[in-house]
């Protein structure tokens, strides 16, 4: 089966460069024209976060399908970084500490990235088994940055290079999948 993941377009926080996890924004009208102005695969199935700029970016791709909501596809939950850029968190002792572990600890009152990789790829491989007696040649899935780099890191068994697999809003990977293995992976847009 061929799997599409696709980021959502941009939302006012993406534009400032924030921290934007839980925070329930909706897309921008540059974020809007960003998704409009691709041309995206079609889907037998699509999937999307439950969060708005994920809504969003699926009915405007995808008219004609409404989306089925799988709420662990949201976005890792930022914690006291929450809606915060690099700049306003400068200075800040827990965002240096962040840092300087490479982004691999636990966000202050938020979610550890482990765990966010794990029920990412939880939910996603649950969603791929409850359709593989569907007669689909596509399924496609509107979600977040963060969600397409857990996806990708973890089902390549890449988790070191997790931010390798980032992506702009309107981008993502389509890839193979057939068994919880994934081939023939690359970018939407390159």
């Amino acid at each position: 089966m061929k799997v599409i993941l696709i980021r959502h377009g941009q939302t006012a926080g993406n534009a400032e460069k924030r921290y934007i996890g839980v925070t329930d924004q909706p897309l921008t009208a540059s974020g809007v024209e960003q998704i409009e102005k691709n041309k995206y695969p079609a889907a037998d199935l699509v999937f999307a976060s439950p969060l708005k700029r994920c809504l969003q970016t699926a009915a405007i791709i995808y008219p004609q399908q409404k989306p089925t909501v799988v709420r662990d596809l949201r976005e890792m939950d930022f914690g006291d970084f929450e809606n915060k850029n690099h700049i306003e968190l400068s200075g800040n002792a827990d965002y240096q500490r962040w840092i300087d572990n490479g982004g691999k600890t636990a966000f202050p009152g938020g979610e550890h990235p482990a765990d966010f990789c794990h029920r990412c790829t939880t939910a996603f491989l649950k969603t791929m088994e409850s359709i593989k007696n569907e007669n689909c040649q596509t399924v496609a899935f509107a979600v977040h940055g963060g969600t397409i780099m857990a996806i990708m890191s973890s089902l390549l068994n890449d988790t070191e290079n997790y931010f390798s697999y980032r992506v702009d809003n309107g981008d993502g990977y389509t890839f193979d999948y057939a068994d919880g293995q994934i081939s023939n992976q690359r970018k939407l847009f390159e």
